[in-house]
């Protein structure tokens, strides 16, 4: 499932981004799509990520309460909302996917997923 992120850019501290996750050829809805960022020096990190059916959805603690992640069946993407960003939200931004949810309470990784799409960066400066 060839995937693209976009909607990265230039934002102020403070301010919010929405970031948007599409995929050609391929129905979203059948995979777990996830969301990662990687800062310069840094390993992957894991965001988000919301089930096929849209009804499950996993936060990472440091993003809990100010990112949200959603899907679009209409345009056939998933997107996540970024609120309050911080300089520390600086990196790239990544889309993914896998075939299963896993059970809550799991702990989210890179490794999970096996389809990335190329990324979108985002800078939070003031």
């Amino acid at each position: 499932v060839p995937l693209q992120a976009s909607g990265g850019g230039l934002v102020q501290p403070g301010g919010f981004l929405r970031l948007s996750c599409a995929a050609s050829g391929r129905f979203l809805s059948r995979y777990t799509v996830g969301w990662f960022r990687q800062a310069p020096g840094k390993e992957r990190e894991f965001l988000a990520a919301i089930r096929g059916s849209g009804v499950n959805t996993a936060y990472a603690d440091s993003v809990k309460g100010r990112f949200t992640i959603s899907r679009d069946s209409a345009k056939n993407t998933v997107n996540l909302q970024m609120n309050s960003l911080k300089p520390e939200d600086t990196a790239v931004y990544y889309c993914a996917t896998r075939w299963a949810w896993k059970v809550s309470g799991s702990i989210w990784s890179s490794a999970d997923f096996a389809n990335w799409g190329q990324g979108t960066l985002v800078t939070v400066s003031s």
